[in-house]
């Protein structure tokens, strides 16, 4: 028996493909509409989550670090019997220092996964002007270490980038409740004493809630006026990894005797509705693959017998059962390699046609989406191990033929 050229099945396949070319044609476009729904939808979410925590953590830190709360000392009757006041009201908090936090700094600075570190006074008070009032929450912060956690450069609005002794920055709503502009002066009355400050800029927070509270001031001003002299109440920490900042907190947690709480604690109900984003989009992407491998299968289904004879005539020339199977098989591949091409082609139409068309109320991008070449490829690859993988029961049915009953019909 001759040999069989090389590239055999490659012909094979690509002429049975060509034959049904209606059919292909039709099961290609489903392929293409399948992997461009999966990727777009991925790209989508994607920015969509990425754009949510960028604008949460855009005003707060990853990880920061307390003092322990006060809380109430079990009383010892005598030395067998102790009562413990779990019933009793809880004691109130008072602003209080974290103790050692000068010799606690740079060793959180030298943490391979921490990016900045910075010390901070904060607590509330009252801003004052003429007959307006306001309640604040005061922070004192060194400005250049702070502006590691929270970008504020970008959030300058009016004023000049500066927080000498004296001056306040403050947001956009509270300078309007105040009546003042970069340059005046207001008083803030923390309870305990009573200073008055100049406003050296206005900033954008980027919610409504925190330009109308905040007041941002030199540390050793924030130690004067919340009585806290040569202390911090809060290290606020920025990690290189912003999901890894639940593991590094669990980390200081062991280590140390503080109060430890990671942007996931505080934001709990937001990392639920990010898991449950993220699965919703794992399970609408299964689905789409599996209606992918089913349109794939009934196609080739549909080839195995409408080519019988050609089929049954190949085994008769001597085509064994293994490159009739690896036909089909190729098929497969063939369909879910093209239309993963044409689906990535169509998915970046369609990140475009978003970007085109998707403003905000400023007339911005809604937010920014991209689709990588790293989700393009996982996409593509899926889909064509999946038209292999569809291709598996019509190859072996196919390959299972007889000869002689298969050139009969």
């Amino acid at each position: 028996m001759a040999a069989v050229p090389l590239g055999f099945e490659w012909r094979v396949a690509l002429r049975f493909l060509r034959e049904g070319r209606m059919q292909s044609l039709l099961i290609v476009a489903g392929v293409a509409a399948g992997v461009a729904v999966i990727t777009y939808i991925t790209a989508l979410i994607h920015g969509l989550q990425a754009n949510t925590i960028a604008k949460t953590l855009g005003t707060q830190a990853h990880i920061s670090l307390r003092a322990p709360d006060d809380v109430v000392t079990p009383i010892a009757a005598d030395a067998n019997f102790a009562v413990v006041l779990s019933d009793t009201q809880p004691r109130a908090q008072r602003l209080r220092s974290v103790a050692n936090w000068q010799q606690l700094l740079p060793v959180l600075e030298r943490m391979p996964d921490v990016v900045a570190v910075s010390p901070m006074v904060s607590g509330s008070g009252l801003a004052l002007r003429g007959e307006a009032s306001q309640s604040v929450a005061l922070m004192g912060v060194e400005l250049e270490r702070y502006a590691q956690i929270v970008n504020l450069r970008d959030k300058l609005v009016s004023g000049a980038w500066s927080l000498a002794p004296g001056e306040a920055m403050i947001g956009m709503e509270l300078a309007s409740d105040l009546g003042v502009r970069a340059g005046d002066r207001f008083t803030l009355d923390t309870g305990r004493t009573t200073e008055t400050l100049r406003v050296s800029a206005l900033l954008d927070m980027g919610v409504k809630d925190l330009n109308r509270r905040t007041v941002i001031v030199p540390l050793r001003s924030g130690q004067s006026l919340l009585s806290v002299p040569g202390g911090a109440t809060v290290l606020d920490m920025q990690v290189r990894d912003v999901w890894q900042a639940d593991a590094l907190t669990q980390q200081l947690r062991a280590r140390y005797d503080y109060k430890v709480e990671s942007w996931q604690d505080n934001n709990a109900q937001l990392v639920s509705a990010l898991k449950a984003q993220t699965i919703s989009t794992t399970v609408i992407r299964a689905v789409v693959l599996v209606v992918v491998i089913l349109g794939i299968a009934s196609v080739l289904v549909v080839s195995v017998v409408q080519k019988r004879r050609e089929i049954g005539i190949l085994r008769a020339m001597g085509t064994t059962r293994g490159q009739v199977m690896r036909v089909f098989l190729l098929q497969g591949a063939v369909v879910g390699a093209v239309g993963s091409v044409m689906g990535v082609l169509l998915s970046w139409v369609l990140v475009a046609v978003f970007t085109a068309f998707a403003r905000s109320v400023q007339g911005g991008a809604l937010f920014e989406i991209a689709l990588t070449w790293q989700d393009a490829l996982t996409a593509a690859l899926t889909a064509t191990c999946c038209g292999v993988l569809a291709a598996v029961i019509p190859s072996r049915s196919a390959a299972a033929m007889d000869p002689a009953q298969a050139i009969r019909m």
